[in-house]
């Protein structure tokens, strides 16, 4: 409670907020869990993602958002999930209090750029290979996710300080979780009380440590306008109690995508209609939906097949395998849909 308040009057301006919350694959954490320096990377493409999307709301020159974000790393059930909650002002801060809102966006745009900074940074660590780049990319689902509430208006300091509540809350709740000393057993439910799991006490114990930060490691940091650097700068220059003047974003949403594509298209490097051969412009002439049309261009160019998986081999019926998805922090909602999570409150151990 003592942070949502100095975050909202010490932190915090008057300006339109949202709440993001970045994910990744299931596959790559335990890179994270075994080296938990990649979590400050991790915070990291979080918020580049979000600063290369927000530099494209104002063109006026050293426009720059502000965001928060808590590193969190466990799940329902104390699983290692690192992700990220991210309290992010709604647009850019520009000029002496000026203050532009950003326009309505499509979250696949923002979850794909967050993606492609997760693979890269990954591979300049030398922890993932191509290949594992390339079948991740392959599936139809990459297990990466972002999400985004609604907008959070100026003066609305209570859901504020409720969300600021929300994002470094403990690792576990005291009252989902029941001890049996006669077993030496923990039961703890599931938020919504209709699953529950039980722990034997070393294997709890081991759970809930493998959450405890390393020394000096920060799991809240502070960016853009938020920053340290930042607020000392307008604290010297007499602007810390400055309230920005608020203005409308100045593009519609069908002009922001054309932004959009032009944006991917620097985070990936890739110009797609740049030939290849001799480097000229191309242009679009037609598209073509006709899937037996798409195939016979495809085989005559050699290139149905390539990514076609060899035959299985015959092998013995394979094990039943059960895959656990309730240490999932992210609430499923399609990418074009802003919905905001519930913040039960309730007593957090601390």
């Amino acid at each position: 409670m003592e942070f949502g308040e100095w975050l909202c009057e010490e932190v915090l301006k008057a300006v339109p907020h949202r709440h993001f919350v970045f994910s990744i694959s299931k596959i790559l954490r335990r890179y994270f869990f075994y080296d938990r320096k990649l979590l400050t990377h991790l915070s990291r493409c979080g918020w580049d993602s979000l600063k290369a999307f927000f530099k494209e709301v104002v063109s006026e020159q050293g426009a720059v958002t502000g965001a928060i974000i808590a590193i969190q790393t466990f799940g329902d059930f104390l699983g290692f999930n690192p992700h990220l909650h991210i309290l992010c002002s709604d647009g850019c801060f520009y000029g002496e209090g000026m203050f532009r809102v950003a326009p309505l966006f499509e979250l696949k745009h923002l979850e794909k750029i967050f993606r492609h900074k997760i693979f890269k940074m990954l591979l300049s660590k030398g922890k993932i290979t191509q290949d594992l780049v390339s079948m991740l990319l392959s599936w139809r689902h990459s297990g990466f996710n972002v999400f985004c509430g609604p907008r959070i208006q100026p003066g609305d300091q209570q859901a504020m300080e409720n969300l600021a509540r929300y994002i470094i809350r403990a690792s576990f709740s005291q009252e989902r979780m029941s001890y049996v000393p006669e077993e030496a057993k923990v039961i703890y439910q599931s938020k919504d009380g209709k699953d529950e799991k039980v722990f034997a006490s070393l294997e709890w114990l081991a759970a809930m440590v493998s959450h405890v930060p390393n020394k000096g490691e920060q799991t809240v940091r502070y960016y853009g306008y938020y920053s340290n650097v930042s607020r000392g700068k307008q604290q010297k220059e007499n602007q810390d109690g400055l309230i920005p003047c608020i203005f409308e974003p100045e593009e519609n949403l069908k002009e922001y995508r054309k932004n959009w594509a032009r944006l991917i298209q620097k985070i990936y490097e890739v110009n797609p209609l740049i030939c290849p051969k001799c480097q000229g412009q191309m242009r679009i002439i037609s598209f073509i939906e006709d899937q037996e049309v798409i195939k016979k261009i495809l085989k005559y160019l050699g290139l149905w097949l390539v990514k076609k998986k060899p035959s299985p081999r015959a092998n013995a019926p394979p094990a039943h395998i059960h895959l656990d998805y309730l240490d999932s922090q992210i609430p499923y909602c399609e990418d074009y849909l802003h919905k905001d999570p519930d913040y039960p409150i309730e007593n957090y151990a601390s």
